[in-house]
């Protein structure tokens, strides 16, 4: 992994990352460290040849046309143990992410994340010892994407609230 300072970033519960091979800019992920692997939403999964898979990676949660063709090699293929504690067989492709200034080589287990928040879920092993998460707060590394004229547009920024400060009272 390549990072810009030699001490842990402190990230948020949510951040935008970029999966770089795939040219993927802004996808908002959020972090799990209870989660031991990392998970990206897919849709039109389908093998194409041995060790290959062909999807779409659906972009933005509500508009379902902004999405990106990938076809990619399968790493490796493990059962996965979800947050409900039922077990599934899962397709594991590998990835450069970007999380702010660290670019780092992953594996992402394609998965139905539909009727979930975040089409994206980063795993501790993907954080590996670089950072430490402050689950109070989103986006520390990175910020909402600039709109683009042409293409598919980038997902839209959530609205950062101001740290609450203590009222002080004139007594």
């Amino acid at each position: 992994m390549r990072a810009i300072r030699s001490e842990r970033l402190v990230i948020g519960l949510a951040e935008y990352v970029d999966i770089l091979e795939w040219r993927v800019r802004g996808l908002r992920a959020k972090v799990d460290t209870g989660a031991r692997s990392s998970a990206l939403h897919v849709e039109n999964l389908r093998e194409i040849g041995r060790n290959q898979v062909r999807f779409d990676v659906r972009l933005h949660r509500s508009k379902t046309e902004r999405r990106v063709s990938v076809d990619a090699a399968v790493v490796r293929r493990a059962r996965v143990k979800s947050s409900t504690g039922v077990s599934s067989s899962r397709i594991f492709v590998a990835v450069t992410l970007r999380i702010g200034p660290v670019v780092e080589r992953i594996e992402l287990g394609l998965v139905d994340r539909a009727n979930m928040l975040y089409r994206m879920l980063i795993g501790r092993t993907a954080l590996g010892a670089h950072f430490l998460v402050d689950p109070h707060r989103r986006y520390l590394l990175s910020h909402a994407p600039a709109r683009r004229a042409s293409g598919p547009a980038a997902p839209r920024t959530a609205a950062r609230k101001a740290p609450k400060r203590a009222m002080r009272s004139k007594t």
